[in-house]
């Protein structure tokens, strides 16, 4: 479903991206760009509650908060996790709506170059194959309406990958919910 007053490109007509909808509160930009990447490497785990206050107050968020029935952080690899020592996704889901976060359903099986390190084309591979649904938690995903939350999207790579393994296991809508995304 595409908000009122949105249009589809003919490309995604013919071949639907696996997102239903991509919401985000800022630009990836200056000053944004250098808050996200402090949160995201300096340890500020802490912003996500500011972050969240902005995400909510984007067009189209509240409604479709409302409407989920599950958040789902994009979860980092082992090695990306011991790195920064927390998910920032999962802090800025659980400051969203801690009661409808989903941990341990959507997991992220390879370990990849980041994505800001590589050119688009090898972003869009890279990540093909990384993410898959935790058969021992996929029944509660069924015909369910769940926004994916991460703080970045940059070629969307990463979130169609995601949402590509929801939709196999049966998500009916997929909403991505990001902080910042590049113009």
């Amino acid at each position: 479903m595409v908000p009122t007053g949105m249009r589809q490109c003919g490309a995604c007509i013919v071949a639907p991206p696996p997102l239903d909808a991509c919401l985000a509160a800022v630009p990836y930009a200056y000053p944004w760009s250098h808050l996200v990447v402090d949160y995201k490497f300096h340890q500020h785990a802490g912003w996500a509650t500011s972050f969240a206050l902005l995400m909510r107050s984007a067009p189209w968020v509240e409604p479709a908060l409302e409407s989920a029935d599950l958040l789902v952080p994009m979860p980092l690899s082992k090695e990306r996790l011991q790195e920064r020592g927390y998910n920032q996704a999962h802090e800025l889901a659980c400051a969203l709506d801690a009661s409808k976060v989903t941990q341990g359903l959507l997991l992220r099986i390879l370990h990849t170059a980041p994505q800001s390190a590589l050119p688009r084309t090898q972003r869009l591979h890279s990540v093909q194959d990384a993410f898959a649904i935790d058969p021992l938690h996929a029944s509660p995903l069924k015909n369910k309406r769940v926004v994916l939350v991460d703080d970045v999207m940059t070629s969307g790579a990463s979130l169609h990958a995601a949402a590509h393994a929801l939709r196999q296991a049966g998500a009916a809508h997929i909403t991505a919910l990001v902080f910042a995304r590049t113009e």
